[in-house]
């Protein structure tokens, strides 16, 4: 067989895999090594899959990821969260579906300081649920606002999936992280917007809670003081150029901790707790990355990527079509693959096909991540869905995801707008370049 059909051959047994229930990172690690067993001498394969390997963990910029993972959950234990539900809770929860704008809110709030869906899900699940509860909220719609909300941790910096993404593409962090912000504001109100809307439409699923005083509200505000704060020390060192990406991830980690101290969050159970989940958060990360750089190799060796990217640029399509289609596939992998998952896996792939049309990484990257967004809160897989599921036991998985799905209308202006507004992402990146 020629290089090309043997890659084929190894596309169609890594989906093989995929549908037997292979952890996506060892199907792609043993397709990877099968096939470039097959193409080279075994000697030389296992070679180069042991040196490719050691040169991307032996990578400075690969321990930023492990450093932002460890942040997200010392903020977690620091009760940043709880801070950050509080506030917006005063401030909006007297509108109507103000306990779900405030939910949405405080999501992205804590996805700055996360850089997790699920982490996010997950911590705004635990204060949100039983409030909503509380003041009479249809229990599907609560938990799809939290998953809808939780999937910001995807999209706003410091997201892990843009560092998979930088590490991936050799793009600076940094510039990520900025081209995140705007569209991540923008998404945080459209999804705020929707669930106002929802309210209106049916109120009794949504009613308002009690109105606060001005000084109660300025009060809970000011409390939320160490987000922003966290936020900006770290984004803003990358922008000004104060930190490596390591280095900022090292300060935000550092940084939660003391927050957990200022807060008097801080046990040694629940510091141990945290560090251990990070690790095994990590890990996961860290393994996928092997998997997908010995399938990287193996698709290289078939020269496929190229061959596609030259097979593209030949279409009677226009650049704009082509990428279009290439967004169409990431949005249907989300349907069957976690997000970080399908990112490594496609990646790889489609980039040399970008790089030939001419578009921007950058922009192409948060479009990228936008659309993987998606698959965290649409069926089957919905990791954020499962998360929130957890919380509501009584209330059928189906229910959740037929409300999940008005939460995807947003998502989807938005990637319409990137398509028009390419400035919305490229604009703060252009700043620091």
């Amino acid at each position: 067989m020629s290089p090309t059909e043997v890659g084929l051959v190894g596309i169609g047994v890594l989906l093989l895999l995929f549908a037997l229930g292979v952890p996506v990172a060892f199907a792609m690690a043993v397709v990877g090594l099968a096939g470039m067993a097959y193409l080279i001498p075994l000697d030389a394969a296992a070679s180069l899959a042991a040196r490719d390997i050691f040169n991307q963990f032996g990578s400075y910029g690969l321990s930023a990821i492990t450093f932002f993972v460890l942040m997200g959950y010392y903020a977690s234990m620091a009760g940043l969260g709880e801070v950050l539900y509080r506030a917006f809770h005063a401030l909006v929860g007297s509108l109507k579906g103000g306990l779900g704008v405030a939910t949405i809110l405080a999501c992205s709030g804590f996805a700055s300081v996360s850089g997790s869906s699920a982490a996010t899900a997950a911590a705004m699940g635990r204060m949100a649920l039983p409030e909503m509860r509380r003041y009479g909220y249809d229990p599907a719609l609560s938990g799809a606002m939290v998953a809808a909300g939780g999937a910001l941790g995807i999209l706003i910096p410091p997201s892990t999936v843009f560092l998979v993404y930088a590490f991936l593409t050799t793009q600076p962090v940094g510039h990520l992280f900025l081209a995140g912000v705007l569209p991540g504001i923008l998404l945080t109100l459209l999804l705020a917007a929707t669930a106002y809307g929802v309210a209106l439409l049916r109120p009794k699923a949504a009613p308002p809670a009690e109105s606060r005083s001005l000084g109660e509200r300025l009060r809970a505000l000011v409390g939320a003081w160490q987000v922003p704060v966290l936020f900006v020390l770290v984004v803003g060192g990358l922008f000004w150029g104060w930190f490596s990406p390591t280095q900022a991830g090292a300060i935000g980690a550092a940084g939660s901790l003391f927050f957990a101290l200022l807060n008097r969050r801080f046990t040694w159970k629940g510091f141990v707790a945290a560090t251990a989940e990070s690790l095994r958060t990590s890990i996961m990360i860290l393994t996928l990355i092997a998997g997908a750089t010995l399938f990287g190799r193996f698709l290289v060796l078939t020269r496929i990527p190229f061959q596609l990217a030259d097979w593209v640029e030949g279409l009677p399509l226009s650049p704009g079509m082509i990428l279009f289609a290439i967004v169409l596939i990431f949005f249907l992998g989300g349907f069957f693959m976690d997000s970080m998952a399908l990112v490594t896996l496609l990646v790889p792939v489609f980039y040399p096909v970008v790089q030939k049309l001419g578009f921007d990484p950058i922009w192409f990257g948060v479009l990228i991540v936008l659309t993987a967004e998606m698959g965290v809160i649409t069926p089957p897989v919905g990791v954020n869905v499962y998360v929130v599921k957890a919380m509501l036991p009584e209330v059928p998985l189906e229910t959740i995801f037929r409300w999940v799905m008005l939460f995807v209308i947003p998502i989807f202006a938005l990637v319409g707008l990137l398509f028009a507004f390419p400035g919305l992402a490229l604009w703060l990146p252009n700043l620091g370049r």
